[in-house]
């Protein structure tokens, strides 16, 4: 068996750290420097050869700062003669570029995906991409988890007699049924319209909402547009409570702050995919690790072992 190697970018080393706690190994060291040019260099500062080795690199903001940066890891890893170069992806931003809905535009998904495996990955950790459809974008093998174990464990505290499941659109309903099952209640989902980044409308609301317990779900929060829209579409049907969940928090141009300041919204829930500043923490903010996750997984596919597995038995 190789030896394990976890080398860590600089978007979320925290996750890094913690990762590697669970799994019992040190965190090796990377030094990532800037030359007089602006160009990057990356040195992994632990010997590579022959070894297992993951890289822990979300694709968070400058995310293409952190996206070179985690391309020349790659190559380093690859020049170092690792046996193998697993890229650990726990939110990889680029998904959301994944057709070519208008004339002339790249699609950014497919693109980067190939940029990966021409540095050198040779496979791919990712958690929670923003279709399915991504996965496919990949030459190497991915194993895509997700966090609605995690999600579903914090909501299983309060009292879900009455509760619905809501995706604010038909493209993450298939995500909130499957939550929905986890926590046995009903599932509702939104019919929205996109006009831009940042302007949605959501028509009509399917499903039970009157007097209900509702959990609204999204894969990810960016400046908050879909779920502002998708609040003013429940209220009118006359909700008991609301709560938020979403499993990458990025919270852009200060959507937690306008979140936060809904009054019949009672807690905003989200996972530590992405870095999530210590000045945002507390209030109605509730941040879930998935970092025993991502090291179970790591550490079954070092062994060869089932990752599918993970979503059938408990997290030891």
């Amino acid at each position: 068996m190789h030896e394990i190697a976890v080398f860590s970018g600089s978007a979320h080393p925290e996750l890094a750290a913690e990762v590697c706690a669970h799994l019992g190994v040190p965190l090796s060291p990377a030094r990532v420097s800037r030359f007089a040019n602006d160009c990057l260099e990356v040195q992994l500062q632990a010997n590579c050869r022959e070894r297992d080795v993951f890289l822990i690199q979300p694709l968070v903001a400058p995310v293409q700062e952190n996206l070179v940066e985690l391309l020349l890891m790659c190559d380093a890893a690859r020049g170092a003669s690792a046996s193998r170069i697993t890229v650990v992806m726990p939110h990889y931003s680029y998904a959301r570029s994944d057709k070519k809905d208008a004339p002339r535009i790249s699609i950014g998904g497919r693109l980067v995906a190939d940029l990966l495996v021409a540095s050198g990955a040779s496979r791919v950790l990712a958690m929670t991409l923003h279709s399915p459809q991504v996965h496919g974008f990949f030459s190497v093998p991915v194993d895509h988890l997700h966090a609605l174990r995690e999600l579903a464990e914090h909501f299983r505290r309060y009292d879900l007699s009455r509760t619905t499941v809501v995706s604010p659109d038909l493209g993450n309903a298939k995500e909130a049924a499957a939550f929905a099952r986890l926590l046995g209640v009903q599932v509702a989902a939104g019919a929205k319209q996109r006009f831009s980044d940042d302007r949605v409308q959501i028509s009509s609301v399917i499903g039970e909402i009157a007097g209900r317990d509702v959990i609204v779900l999204d894969d990810e929060i960016a400046k908050g547009s879909t779920v502002l829209e998708l609040l003013d579409r429940l209220r009118e049907l006359g909700p008991r409570t609301i709560r938020i969940a979403c499993t990458h928090g990025l919270f852009a141009a200060g959507a937690l702050k306008r979140l936060s300041a809904e009054p019949d919204v009672l807690e905003i829930v989200c996972t530590n995919t992405v870095p999530v500043p210590a000045g945002e923490r507390g209030g109605k903010l509730r941040v879930l690790s998935i970092a025993p996750a991502l090291a179970e997984a790591v550490r079954r596919i070092h062994n060869g072992e089932s990752v599918s597995a993970l979503f059938e038995n408990p997290h030891p």
